[in-house]
Formats: structure tokens, sequence, C-alpha cells
């Protein structure tokens, strides 16, 4: 009789006993996941070939066509940060497959100290919209880290690509090279901050051209200017097909009940994904549709504001024993990816966004998948056929509970979604685009 009385309780849901033994259980697995104190070993990257069986074998020699030409040729790209945020792990994977097609690709992280980081953090804001005081001592802060890390590094490839505002005033070196000169602009500038945009442009004309994620963050600017999609790679651990059983496992691990509905963001901790409008949005949509809300995030080394943010939508939260809290390390792919294959819809509910790379990779996973309409989402999602746009926290949270009470729709924009990302965001796609863009380069500019 005991061990029945055990198994009744034992299979006591939530619904029904929303304060009790089990809710209580998960809430304690929470409050200490599993830790990462050791970064696993990266797995081999994969190689052209691989990609065959996705993108069919034409594609694949398609890009060794047009790489002949390219052949001995030498490319650096320089960027902020070596792990976490969607620009590392795009070139965690671009540059292997150039040096595959024998395009010599190096990489360089610039480093900065704190106060560089905080002030290019406020830069990032500022760019996307937000009010910001530009002092002299930000200014001088900015252009002291930059001329460091140009005096530290070595730039004798024929192609230099620097991404985003943080190494932008590294352009200065560009008079000792023959190199051409690339600004890669990951970032949304529809509406910059005109003091921040005004000290950063005069850097900016003096590349050779500029690239940015969507025809709508383009500038006036005197040089030439490319549309360049920002890409997921279907064969890495984020994005590749997991067996159920490990799915599963990192669903248990962390409280996750799969018998219910699960709703999942999965985004740094930064005020520009609106996690804390996530947060309110679920406990609408809630009142109407059983579901549990999954926030999977971390930080970056070149964003200070994390942990701010992090304890901003713990206090959101409170007790909640509905909401899951991950504070995962960048190194987390392979359980990134089995909370996407788990979740029954997906969010990403940003107030601002360059692009917003989870939205491709839950579309990729054929998750019906909800968007704020900012940025670089509306070319991923196309409203009502690919996924959702919103607009508020109303919004959101009436578009969730559509998802959940209509399956079939729903079932229906995964299926939409998965086909737009192969057709548009896949790796094969942009190390094509880069393959053309470097023969018009070294050709003087001319197509």
């Amino acid at each position: 009789m005991e061990s029945m009385k055990q198994e009744l309780e034992s299979s006591t849901t939530l619904s029904e006993d929303p304060a009790g033994q089990i809710a209580h259980s998960r809430s304690e697995r929470r409050a200490k996941p599993r830790t990462w104190e050791i970064p696993p070993a990266p797995a081999p990257a994969p190689h052209l070939d691989d990609y065959k069986s996705i993108v069919g074998e034409p594609v694949v020699e398609e890009l060794r066509f047009l790489a002949r030409g390219l052949a001995k040729k030498t490319l650096k790209m320089v960027n902020s940060t070596a792990v976490g945020g969607g620009v590392a792990e795009m070139l965690n994977r671009l540059v292997p497959l150039l040096a595959e097609l024998d395009v010599t690709t190096h990489w360089d992280v610039i480093t900065g100290g704190n106060d560089f980081f905080e002030v290019t953090k406020a830069f990032h804001n500022a760019l996307h919209g937000a009010p910001y005081e530009l002092t002299r001592e930000a200014q001088e802060i900015f252009l002291t880290y930059n001329e460091q890390n140009r005096q530290r590094m070595q730039f004798n490839e024929d192609i230099v690509v620097i991404h985003d505002p943080q190494p932008a005033a590294m352009i200065g070196a560009r008079k000792d090279t023959s190199a051409q000169w690339v600004w890669r602009c990951h970032i949304d500038l529809s509406n910059p901050h005109p003091q921040v945009w005004g000290f950063l442009r005069p850097f900016i004309e003096q590349y050779n051209a500029a690239i940015f994620s969507s025809q709508t963050f383009a500038r006036q600017l005197p040089i030439p200017q490319y549309l360049f999609y920002p890409c997921i790679d279907p064969l890495s651990e984020k994005n590749k097909k997991l067996d159920d059983s490990f799915v599963q496992k990192v669903c248990d691990e962390f409280g996750i009940d799969r018998s219910r509905p699960i709703v999942t963001q999965v985004s740094r901790f930064d005020r520009l994904k609106d996690p804390v409008g996530v947060v309110q949005a679920f406990k609408l949509a809630r009142k109407y549709a059983d579901c549990q809300l999954v926030l999977a995030g971390g930080g970056a080394s070149d964003d200070p504001e994390g942990a701010i943010v992090l304890k901003e939508v713990k206090e959101a939260v409170g007790n909640d024993p509905d909401v899951i809290i991950l504070d995962l390390p960048p190194w987390c792919a392979l359980e990134i990816n089995a909370l996407q294959s788990a979740s029954t819809i997906v969010v990403q509910k940003s107030l601002r966004e360059g692009f917003g790379l989870t939205v491709t990779e839950a579309l990729w996973k054929g998750k019906p998948t909800i968007g704020g309409a900012v940025g670089g989402i509306p070319n991923q999602i196309i409203h009502k056929l690919t996924g959702m746009l919103v607009h508020s926290i109303e919004g959101c949270a009436y578009q969730i509970r559509y998802l959940l009470t209509h399956p079939e729709f729903a079932t229906q924009l995964g299926r939409n979604g998965r086909e737009h990302v192969k057709e548009n965001f896949l790796m094969t796609t942009n190390v094509r685009r880069w393959l053309l863009l470097l023969q018009i380069l070294l050709r003087g500019g001319k197509a």
C-alpha cells in the first residue's frame, strides 16, 4: 500500500497541485543544475562534402568552382570575442571552410579592459537607438584600446574584415597595407544614436566596403554596401539532429516536463532581448493555455550587463515553478540544441535585433516561432507563413496562446520555416557570398 501511495503521489500534475511536492522537487533540481567548469573539447569542424546530404552535391561543387580564382589568397577576420554570440559561432565554422577552399583565413580577437567593453556595450545599445551621453572620456577609452590592438596585430593579408563597432577604429592600419578593408556590421543601424554614429562614421567611411545583415540597416555612405544574411551551420552541435534520449536527459536534468507544452527563449540576458517581457507574456498566456517557460541564456566576454539583466529576470519570475531560468556557459551548444528541440514554441521577443540567429536555429528545427518585428527577424519570419511577428507583450501572449491551441497551423509554420532557412540562411550560402565578394574586392570593387 505504501508503494502504491508513493506512486500516486509521484503522478500528481502541477495543475492539480501547483504548490505541491513535484513543483518543489523541480524547483530544487533547477536551483542546482549541473555545472560546466571545463569546456569540452570542440567537435571537429565538418568538411564541405559533409553538407552534400543537406544542400545537394551541386551546391558544394559550385563553392569549389567559385574558389578556384582565390587560391592562395589570404583573409583576416577581426572581432571582439571568440565565444558567446552569433558572430563567434559563424566565424568558428566559416574560417575552416574557407581554408578548405584554399583561402587562408586568419581570425584575431581584440582585447580590452572592463572600461573598454562597458563603453562598447553602451555604443552597441546607442546604435540600436538607446539614449546615451557620449563623453570625451568614452571616446578616449575606445580609441586607446583600438590603437593598442592595432599595434598588437599584423595585417599582411589581401583582405581584412573588421566585425562590428568594437574594433572599427583599427582602420587606421589601412594606410600601412595594400589590403582591401571591409566593415562587417551585425547590428541594427536603422535608427542609430546621432552622437555615437557621428563619432563612428568617419572611421567607417575609410573602409573599401561595408556589409549589413538587412537592407533596412544600410546608411548613407560613400563606399559600396553589400547585404549578407547571417547563417547557421546545420552540422554544428547546436543544430544537428539529436537522439531523443539525449533531449530527454537534458530536460530531466533541468526539471522540464515534456508532457506539457514548452515555450522557450534562448538568448543572452540582454535588455534588448526583452527576457522580462517574455516572462510577462508567458504569464498572460498561461491563464488560457497550460505551458511552462524556459529562459536559457548566458553572457559574453564583451557584454558586462548580463549579470544585471539576469537579476532583473529572476525578480520578475519570483517563485513561479513553471519558469525555468538557465544561465549557461557559451560552450553548451548541445544542451541548447536539446532545449530548442524539446520546445513546443520558440520565442525571440527582441526589442532591437541585428538578425537573431536563435530564430534561424528554431526555424531550422521546424519549431513554430514567434519573433519581435524588429531588425533582421522579419527577413526570417514571414508573418503567418514561416512564423509569427509581434509588437508587444500582449501580442506575444496572444500568439503563444493561439499556437498552443492550433497545433496543425503551428506544425505547418514549422515546416515552412525550415525550408526558408534551407534556402537562405545556411553556412553554405554564406560561404558562397564571401567567395563572390572576395572576387569583387580583389578586382578593385568591380563586379
